[in-house]
């Protein structure tokens, strides 16, 4: 599925900028239940991760099942020239509910030019709390929270339940979503179905258009700058991949494309 692969270098590729705040936008939230589309199969696929036609970085994603919850474990970081100017490499790890793809927990550790930050998420339906250590900071680090009545989801959780929905054109979701260190309203809205070429082949896809706004601490809702727009597609058929996605910025165009995909229960058929 590779889904959330866009996490191991940030999820600054889906945040782009707002219209405007909308001081009822809690009660637009989405509250559909998981939809029936089925889980995604274990899977182990690769990412190249660049800024307009420069290839910057590259991950890989290995996703499973245990007992009753989904895995989601990822690694990532700079190659190349890129690497020579900015070193960086993230370890991922998330957990979510088998039946109601509802996040669990969250692990990420990044190490960026000699400082390592790691990240911890513990969630409940309507709240988390967030643990989160920096080597270079002599600071003793205090838990964080955050709550919203509606339902929280992590990355991994929230595009697992939106690849569990029908996904007809048109169809408008609207979650509160906790990458990692902020809480961010991201709407999404099914712009079509195409076809579409990546690393890893030609696929029919449905595309997904993103809009994503940071939820302020008085619950107000801020555009974000330094983003314009994002597209995200996905397979159109029975596994529903993760192919490409796209983000307009400041300074151009960054994206992440799928290169390989293999599915380790296949071999044990």
């Amino acid at each position: 599925m590779g889904w959330t692969i866009a996490i191991l270098l940030g999820a600054s590729v889906l945040q782009l900028s707002a219209a405007g705040t909308t001081p009822d936008w809690e009660k637009t939230i989405t509250t559909l239940p998981r939809g029936n589309f089925p889980n995604p199969r274990p899977l182990v696929a690769t990412y190249n991760f660049g800024w307009n036609d420069l290839v910057a970085a590259t991950g890989e994603i290995r996703l499973d099942k245990s007992g009753d919850r989904l895995q989601l474990q990822g690694t990532g970081g700079t190659i190349g020239v890129v690497r020579a100017l900015w070193k960086f490499d993230t370890h991922h790890r998330s957990l979510a509910d088998a039946t109601t793809l509802r996040p669990i927990s969250m692990h990420q550790v990044d190490d960026v030019r000699g400082k390592t930050a790691t990240t911890d998420i513990t969630f409940s339906h309507d709240s988390l709390e967030r643990i989160r250590t920096d080597t270079k900071s002599n600071k003793i680090p205090k838990p964080k929270t955050f709550s919203f009545d509606g339902g929280i989801f992590d990355m991994h959780s929230a595009l697992l339940y939106l690849r569990s929905q029908p996904l007809r054109e048109g169809d408008v979701y609207r979650l509160v979503v906790y990458p990692a260190t902020t809480a961010y309203l991201t709407t999404l809205t099914v712009a079509g179905r195409e076809t579409t070429t990546v690393g890893a082949g030609t696929y029919p896809a449905i595309k997904i258009d993103v809009r994503l706004n940071k939820i302020g601490k008085k619950r107000a809702l801020e555009p974000h700058k330094k983003f314009r727009r994002a597209s995200v597609w996905v397979s159109d058929d029975h596994y529903r991949l993760l192919l490409r996605v796209e983000a307009s910025i400041f300074v151009g165009k960054v994206f992440t494309e799928l290169q390989s995909v293999r599915f380790p229960d296949a071999a044990e058929r």
